[in-house]
């Protein structure tokens, strides 16, 4: 299956067989991530593998409990500790606490995940993104003992999958792809380019069991409420400045 194939087929898995990770295979896939783009070639991440015990089971329940037949954890981290180390080395400045290196950061370390997904997927491994790092971000780098400057942003599920998954809807280019300049949609366009997500059965089921108006209605009031949004927006932001990052 070539890459174009791969990336239109993706699943989310989140049932993996007991088989572990060959760490050859690891490697590999690791070092496909490593070729993805970056800025000024400074590759301002790292990555930390997780499938010992109990550490891998602690990790998972900071993700609510997720993925829990996973026999591997992927935690991608932004890291300015490594290069300011080398800055300190070479008897440099070290300047890139704050924003500006930490939205660098996060870009490089989401081509470099998204590489690695590639790879294995290519390679007949299953992954699932894990959202919840963001909602639990200073635990999760205390019990993977990140120091300052080291903020994990990117989790992943990972393994020999135990199921297909469901090749989940997406918008189509004429919701994102937009010519030129910005085309600012209008409602009928809204309605138009989501009706893929609004009637698909899947999510039509959803709706009947959250008791919601809507799909839409799912994710404001049940999966991503305001409230929720900004509690956890505060807590990431204190944390971040906690890591150097001068917000």
């Amino acid at each position: 299956m070539n890459a174009i194939d791969v990336m239109l087929q993706h699943r989310s898995i989140r049932k993996f067989a007991s088989e572990k990770v060959d760490p050859k295979l690891l490697e590999e896939i690791v070092n496909c991530g490593l070729r993805a783009s970056n800025t000024g070639n400074m590759q301002l991440y790292s990555v930390i593998a997780t499938e010992k015990e109990p550490l891998r089971t602690e990790l998972c329940q900071l993700h609510f409990g997720q993925c829990a037949s996973a026999p591997m954890f992927l935690t991608v981290c932004v890291d300015v500790n490594r290069y300011h180390h080398y800055c300190r080395v070479n008897g440099c400045d070290e300047p890139y606490g704050n924003l500006l290196w930490f939205i660098s950061a996060l870009v490089d370390a989401s081509l470099f995940a998204q590489n690695l997904c590639l790879a294995a997927e290519s390679k007949g491994l299953g992954f699932c993104h894990l959202g919840t790092v963001n909602y639990n971000t200073k635990k999760i780098a205390e019990l993977l003992q990140c120091p300052k400057g080291v903020v994990p942003v990117i989790a992943l599920a990972l393994g020999h999958p135990a199921e297909e998954g469901r090749l989940s809807e997406r918008l189509g280019c004429d919701a994102v792809l937009h010519s030129e300049v910005y085309h600012d949609p209008s409602d009928e366009e809204i309605a138009s380019t989501h009706a893929v997500r609004d009637n698909d059965p899947f999510n039509q089921q959803m709706v009947k069991e959250n008791g919601t108006r809507n799909y839409c209605e799912i994710f404001t009031t049940k999966r991503y409420p305001r409230a929720m949004n900004e509690a956890v927006s505060a807590d990431l932001l204190a944390f971040l400045r906690e890591s150097g990052f001068g917000l």
